[in-house]
This record gives structure tokens, sequence and C-alpha cells, in this order.
């Protein structure tokens, strides 16, 4: 929260203080920085008074997370989206098998993590669900997206075993202080 916020407002703030191009924005940024933090803080506006829950029916921080931030986060998701596709198509032009293979797997993991991933595919009797696209979407994650975590973690871990044997070792000084130029 502190530093989060802190950022907000320092970098926001700032502008505002300078004028720098679109102000406006930052001062609506702050402006709604500092409603949400007194109506969350303090209560202002929930039925309960300041020793009910925050996201009581009626308060006004929870008529205000409904009807602003949801929208807003899924308006942010719905870029998020576009651009992903967007950007895979640039980047995986089916130019080879593999990148083909990489394009259909992005594919399927971003509509598989969409409602219309389940519309497309909920007529899929049960017996087999494997076809479904979320079902597919969560295979893709838990067995090929995972053996390749794993081996970058193997990497790591082998180059951090690395490192650290050759700073006990002591071939490795610049770490240490020497060899400084």
């Amino acid at each position: 929260f502190f530093l989060g916020g802190g950022n907000l407002l320092r970098i926001h703030v700032g502008k505002l203080a300078t004028r720098k191009k679109d102000w406006g924005y930052s001062a609506v940024t702050v402006g709604g920085f500092m409603f949400m933090l007194v109506i969350g803080l303090f209560k202002i506006g929930n039925p309960g008074g300041i020793a009910a829950a925050v996201d009581i029916e009626g308060s006004w921080f929870k008529v205000m997370f409904d009807h602003v931030i949801n929208p807003l986060q899924s308006t942010m998701y719905s870029l998020l989206a576009f651009f992903v596709a967007s950007a895979s198509y640039r980047a995986f032009r089916a130019k080879n098998r593999e990148a083909t293979l990489l394009l259909i797997a992005a594919f399927i993991i971003l509509l598989g993590r969409t409602p219309l991933g389940v519309m497309l595919t909920s007529w899929i009797p049960d017996w087999f669900s494997i076809a479904q696209i979320p079902n597919l979407a969560i295979w893709i994650m838990n067995s090929p997206n995972l053996a390749g975590q794993r081996a970058i973690m193997i990497g790591i871990s082998l180059g951090v075993i690395a490192t650290s044997l050759r700073l006990i070792l002591g071939v490795e000084r610049s770490y240490l202080g020497g060899d400084r130029e």
C-alpha cells in the first residue's frame, strides 16, 4: 500500500506541480485515489458505520468498486487480450511448425481464460472433456508449460551453484573486491 500509493502520489503530484503535459489526467488520478482512500479508511457512506466491513452492501466503497474498478479492470483485460493477440500474430507468424504450434497454444490459452472459450466448446460431452478449450488451456499450462518452467529453474539453479562454487573456491575474485579496474 505505502510503496504503490506513495509512488503514485509522488509521480502524479510532481506532474501537477510542474504542469507537465496531460497534467489533467494526473489530477483525476490523485483525486480518485484520495476519494477511494478516504471512503475506504473512514468508511464514509457505510450503513454499518466505522465498525462495519468495508465491502458491506450499500457502502460507497462497494458501489465505487462494483461500478468503477470492476469495469475498468474488464476494459484493461480486453485491451490486454487484444494487444496479446495482435502482438502474437506479428511475432509468431507461422513460418515453421514450431511457430505454428506456439501460435495455436497461445490462442487456446487466450480463449481458455475467457467465457467465450467455455461457450464455444460447452456442447462437447463430459467423457471427452479434454477437447473443451478451458481444459486444453489448463493442460497446456500444466504439462508443456510446466516442463519448460522446470527446465528454466534447473538451469538457473545450476548457474547459481556454479557461481557460488566459483566464489567459495576463490576463482571469482571481482565479487570480493579483487581485480578492481
